[in-house]
């Protein structure tokens, strides 16, 4: 098993919401700021093999950086695509949760639980 790695960005109320949960429930987890420490090429392309909705999973449909998009991300090749997120990492979804196996995108208490009962490593020795 691999160790939790949480992309989260500081002033994300889901991720502030998400980093209280993880550690009110001991659970270990490399915090990487989305920004500033974004996930590379190969690290989305492993985050995308583990959605269950593709890109739209991923997408921050929602954002300024994707409205302002003068793209179809629908009609881009992946490298293409994968280029693109890792150049603004604002277009992405947060928080991102992945283990190497499961992954949670946004606060949600229940994926959560099964993400760490799934993995038991990642609660922390008390």
């Amino acid at each position: 098993m691999n160790r939790l790695t949480f992309y989260s960005y500081p002033s994300c109320t889901s991720c502030r919401k998400t980093k209280k949960w993880l550690k009110a429930n001991h659970v270990s987890f490399d915090e990487r700021h989305l920004f500033k420490d974004t996930p590379n090429e190969e690290e989305l392309k492993r985050i995308l093999e583990l959605t269950t909705e593709g890109m739209d999973e991923v997408l921050a449909t929602r954002s300024e950086a994707y409205k302002k998009l003068n793209v179809n991300i629908d009609e881009m090749m992946l490298s293409d695509v994968l280029h693109l997120l890792t150049n603004e990492p604002k277009l992405l979804r947060r928080p991102i949760l992945i283990d190497g196996e499961k992954l949670v995108i946004g606060y949600n208490e229940d994926a959560l639980r099964n993400l760490v009962s799934h993995n038991s490593e990642l609660k922390m020795s008390i």
